[in-house]
């Protein structure tokens, strides 16, 4: 299934994903940012980010953040673009492991590798977490459960694509975090 928003050119849909273990998620979601439907163009990049920045700023539960918080790997690209667009400066959380300090551990339960870490010292700080796409919510809300107890305050959760088929508005809705999309699976 494709989805185009009317304001931006967006394309979007699930792909199964091959040689997969049983826990992990079996359907991916490609888009046009990821590079794996079509090469890039650097125009693209910054009119998806400068769209989620507009969308979030006109949300209705609209926070401005401190700093952008960016989930390894498909909310890097997203995580730049809404930087650029927005000139709010970011951080990215990691699947690396490192001897660093303000080390923060949460988990990704449909990934093969599971383990994701945030570096630097937040508290205080008001974060947006900008991602790809969100499909059960279950990844957001224990970051967000992390970032909560390191007195952090998230203002809410920026993605591209909401696939609808894991309901994860309702998840986001419960833990109090403002969900924002660009479109819907």
């Amino acid at each position: 299934m494709t989805t185009v928003p009317e304001n931006l050119s967006y394309r979007a849909q699930r792909v199964q994903r091959l040689g997969v273990p049983p826990e992990a998620r079996a359907v991916r979601i490609v888009h046009e940012l990821d590079g794996i439907l079509d090469q890039v163009h650097p125009a693209t990049l910054l009119g998806a980010g400068t769209t989620l920045w507009q969308a979030w700023s006109q949300h209705p539960e609209f926070t401005a953040p401190d700093v952008l918080l960016g989930l390894d790997a498909g909310g890097i690209l997203p995580t730049v673009a809404v930087a650029l667009a927005s000139g709010v400066p970011y951080r990215l959380a990691w699947k690396l492991d490192l001897d660093l300090p303000h080390k923060k551990t949460f988990t990704e339960p449909h990934a093969r590798r599971t383990e994701v870490f945030t570096y630097g010292d937040l508290a205080g700080s008001r974060v947006l977490v900008v991602d790809d796409e969100i499909t059960t919510g279950k990844t957001l809300a224990n970051l967000v459960s992390v970032l909560r107890h390191a007195d952090v305050e998230v203002t809410g959760i920026a993605c591209l694509i909401e696939d609808t088929s894991g309901n994860p508005r309702q998840l986001m809705e419960s833990l109090g975090v403002p969900l924002c999309v660009l479109t819907n699976l």
